[in-house]
Parts: C-alpha cells; sequence; structure tokens
C-alpha cells in the first residue's frame, strides 16, 4: 500500500553536514580513534506495520546489500511483518535498507529522518531502525532535549552530554543485534527527527564536535535533567549504585527568573485520593497513610511508605517517581479533606547529573559551557573522539 507524501518545508532549510570532526584536546585525554561513528536508533519496535519512504528516489536493498528497485521520492508504503519475513510493496525478504538518494530523508512512522532505515523483523512484529552518524543524531536529540532559543553555552553544555550519553549507551548495548538506543526520553533522550533541528542547534554541536566527557578514560553515564528543586542528588540515592562523577551538587534551577511560568512542572503539586493509590497496590487494601520514612542528605524522597488496612507498600529510590508518575522525589506529604494525600515538590527529573534550568541560568550569568560541565559533573576530563 501506497501513499504521497508532503515533502514539508523544513528539509528546504536542513543544513547538509560536513563530515569533518576537529577538536581541540582539553587536558590531553584521547579517546581510541575509530571511524564515522553511527548510531542505531530504534524508531518503531516490535509492530506489525510502519510508513517508511524517502523524500528522495530511495533504493531498497536486501540483507546481503543487493539491490532490489527503487522507491519513488515522497511516496510512501506500509512495510508489513508476514512469516518472519517483510513484506514492503512487491517484495519480501528477511530484512529491508532503505537508502535515500543524494541529499535526501527517510521517513519513519510519522516523522522525518536523516540516514537510512532499517526494516527487519523481529518475534513480535518488526522494528524500524535509523541508521545515522553520531553528530547528525545529535542535531535532533539537542534540539528536543533544549530549547534553540536557550543560551549558546547552555547548549554547548546539552551537546557535549547528550553525546556522551549516547556513546555510553552504544558502547552497553554492542550486543544488541537491532539497536544502540531508542528514541524516546524515558530510557535514552528525545529524537524527532528533523523537525526538532534548528541553526542555534547546529552551532552549538558542530561547536562542540567530537567532544564528550570521560571518567578514567571511559566515557560518562553523562545523564541529565530538567530541574533538580535546588540541589541534584548522590546517584547512590536513586539508583543505589555510587559513581564518583554522578555527585550531589547546588543547582540553580529555581534562580531562573519567573521559573514557575516557565517551567511548571519543576514547582508542582499532585493529589491522590485513598482509593486512587489502592488501585496501583491493591496489596495493601485501603490506604490510611503515605509517609516518607528516609530522606537523602538533600531532602528528596529515597523511601515511601504507603501503609493500608491489610499492609505495607515500601517504595524506594527512583521507584518512588516512576511508580506514582511524580515529577520528582523531592516532595512532602500532606493530609488533605476527604482522605487524600497532597504532594507538594519541586524538581523534574531523577535529579542526576546536569540540571538544564541550572545550566541555562549559568550560562545566562556568564558561565561557559566547560564550567557548567564541570559543576554537574565531578572529577571528569573532556576527551575528542577523532573520525578518520
Amino acid at each position: 500500500m501506497k501513499f504521497r507524501l508532503n515533502n514539508p518545508s523544513m528539509l528546504s532549510q536542513i543544513k547538509i553536514r560536513h563530515w569533518w570532526l576537529g577538536v581541540l584536546l582539553w587536558m590531553f585525554l584521547i579517546v581510541p580513534a575509530q571511524a564515522s561513528v553511527i548510531m542505531r536508533v530504534a524508531i518503531k519496535r516490535d509492530v506489525k506495520q510502519v510508513k517508511v519512504g524517502s523524500s528522495t528516489t530511495a533504493v531498497i536493498k536486501d540483507g546481503s546489500g543487493n539491490s532490489l528497485g527503487t522507491l519513488p521520492a515522497r511516496e510512501a508504503y506500509y512495510a508489513q511483518a508476514v512469516s518472519g519475513q517483510v513484506a514492503l510493496d512487491k517484495w519480501k525478504s528477511p530484512l529491508f535498507w532503505i537508502e535515500p538518494k543524494g541529499k535526501g530523508f527517510v521517513y519513519i512512522g510519522n516523522r522525518w529522518y536523516r540516514g537510512r532505515t532499517l526494516v527487519i523483523p523481529t518475534e513480535k512484529g518488526l522494528t524500524a531502525v535509523n541508521w545515522i552518524d553520531l553528530e547528525e543524531y545529535l542535531y535532533s536529540v539537542l534540539g528536543g532535549e533544549m530549547d534553540a532559543r536557550w543560551h549558546p553555552e547552555a547548549l554547548k553544555a546539552q551537546a557535549i552530554a547528550a553525546r556522551s550519553y549516547a556513546l555510553y549507551r552504544r558502547q552497553r548495548e554492542q550486543a544488541n543485534p537491532l539497536f544502540d538506543v531508542g528514541n524516546t526520553p524515558d530510557k535514552w533522550q528525545i529524537y524527532k527527527g528533523v523537525v526538532a533541528e534548528h541553526p542555534a542547534i547546529y552551532a552549538a554541536v558542530d561547536g562542540t564536535s567530537g567532544q564528550v566527557l570521560t571518567h578514567n578514560n571511559q566515557i560518562i553515564e553523562s545523564v541529565f535533567h530538567a530541574c533538580s528543586g535546588g540541589h541534584t542528588e548522590n546517584v547512590e540515592d536513586v539508583w543505589g549504585n555510587s559513581l564518583p562523577y554522578l555527585r550531589a551538587v547546588p543547582d540553580f534551577d529555581l534562580n531562573t527568573p519567573n521559573l514557575a511560568k516557565i517551567a511548571p512542572k519543576c514547582q508542582w503539586q499532585k493529589s491522590f485520593s485513598s482509593s486512587q493509590i489502592s488501585k496501583k497496590f491493591p496489596e495493601v487494601g485501603n490506604v490510611t497513610q503515605m509517609k516518607p520514612v528516609e530522606l537523602s542528605p538533600f531532602n528528596s524522597v529515597k523511601k515511601l511508605r504507603i501503609i493500608g488496612e491489610k499492609g505495607t507498600k515500601e517504595l524506594k529510590g527512583e521507584q518512588v517517581r516512576t511508580a506514582l508518575k511524580l515529577n520528582s522525589t523531592r516532595f512532602v506529604v500532606n493530609k488533605g479533606e476527604n482522605n487524600t494525600f497532597v504532594l507538594q515538590g519541586r524538581g523534574w527529573g531523577h535529579g542526576l547529573g546536569m540540571s538544564q534550568y541550572g545550566a541555562r541560568y549559568l550560562a545566562t550569568q556568564g558561565y561557559n559551557h566547560l564550567q557548567i560541565l564541570n559543576h554537574y559533573y565531578r572529577n571528569v576530563a573532556l576527551a575528542p573522539i577523532q573520525v578518520k
């Protein structure tokens, strides 16, 4: 099945990537040289079918690299899982590559992306993976993670943190035969394709090209979050494992003028009725109490005890935030009317590593991207990856 794709005006504005990476050394620390770094980004996973296409004529190849034919420009097709293979237009194969000619973009699902597309069957259907150069991948990630209108030094700090995190995840997924990262912020980074790109983002990515954060010659897990509510956390108080570079530091997110208006999720309130909590944790029965029983040194809730008529449930660390779908773990609990529990909190995210609103404030106060990174990530060095 095919249909016409409108070629969005955004495509005519997208910058063409320069295939060079020249960076200055900081502290003279070098990461092993490698060829152009390719990210494998899973856009659709374990689905029955997915729309695919290209902004220019695309070559269709099988798993051996043999050309099977072409797809016309701006014509989208449904790739479908059929008996352990992929059916695409008139072809059927164990997998398909969709490679646009010239400077084209690929279409996956409902968005345009740089690079090429791999469609491959899985046990639950099929998965569509965008193979893309790391730096071009960051053009979209940075635009999704931070407002392009923010100060250039904050954008540069985000670019280095995002690049480091992407490569860290890529190393962790070396045994994964299909992809390195996904496209959602729950475990990976926001990736929306070319729609998230912007000239200010190009400048930040290109201006830090190839630079990563390292500790003991290893790329770090450079996590970040929107805002901490005044102080970031030590990683062991959130995830349990201690890391020398994810240490608690004072944050400056609350110094942001009009923060409540600019980022309302950084100062929040959420109410639960007793029955709402009981539905989440039926084993405790009718809930009578919710109380923090252990706090971090900076007043985030490390352990939350939920007491009901049938039993007790304890949530620990990051589970506190995710199980109740809270903005953060920095909150207090008050008993409201009609047996409700009112949580008043600050912060948005896990509170580890770089605070994006904190970085934004520091940049407006004259701090450069290296100073910002050095504040939020401890015991690290900046190093270049050299592409040949």
